[in-house]
């Protein structure tokens, strides 16, 4: 019976990079991983938004983690891909992550994971949820719903 308990307080998570960082989301927001796909550009948005894909007949907008973090456009390789979401926001529906490279799949206990310190990170700690404690290293939790906001081009939520 207790294994059952443990279990229920366990997470999996989809790890990924993006520069040198390592992020994670819960793997349950996760719908898919593609590979980079040609990207419309789209008018009046943020930077950040790179513009919006085709995933087999539905438009889904594109956020390059690069920018929106550290304000520097991720240099397209063989590993970067897009990292599909389902975000909460109901215009929203699904949105696309530009990111480096995916990682690996964690399971993460809720005594694993550490609150967001007030320093130290590169992003806004309202993105985070938490820092991950895998083998040595932490990995940086995102929350979805915050990280997927679209923000229009003077900085303010949409």
């Amino acid at each position: 019976m207790q294994d059952n308990v443990a279990s229920a307080t366990e997470r999996q998570y989809l790890t990924f990079f993006v520069g040198r960082e390592e992020y994670a989301i819960e793997v349950l927001r996760v719908r898919e991983v593609v590979g980079a796909l040609p990207i419309t550009r789209v008018p009046s948005v943020p930077r950040d938004v790179r513009g919006v894909v085709n995933l087999r007949g539905s438009v889904v907008p594109v956020i390059d983690l690069g920018l929106r973090f550290n304000g520097r456009e991720l240099v397209p390789s063989t590993r970067t891909c897009i990292v599909v979401i389902e975000s909460s926001a109901e215009e929203l529906g699904v949105v696309g992550l530009v990111v480096d490279s995916v990682n690996r799949v964690v399971t993460l206990a809720a005594d694993q994971i550490e609150p967001v310190p007030q320093f130290g990170t590169a992003i806004s700690a309202e993105m985070l949820g938490g820092l991950g404690l895998v083998e040595r290293d932490f990995v940086l939790i995102l929350v979805p719903d915050r990280v997927a906001r679209i923000r229009d081009p003077e900085g303010a939520a949409a």
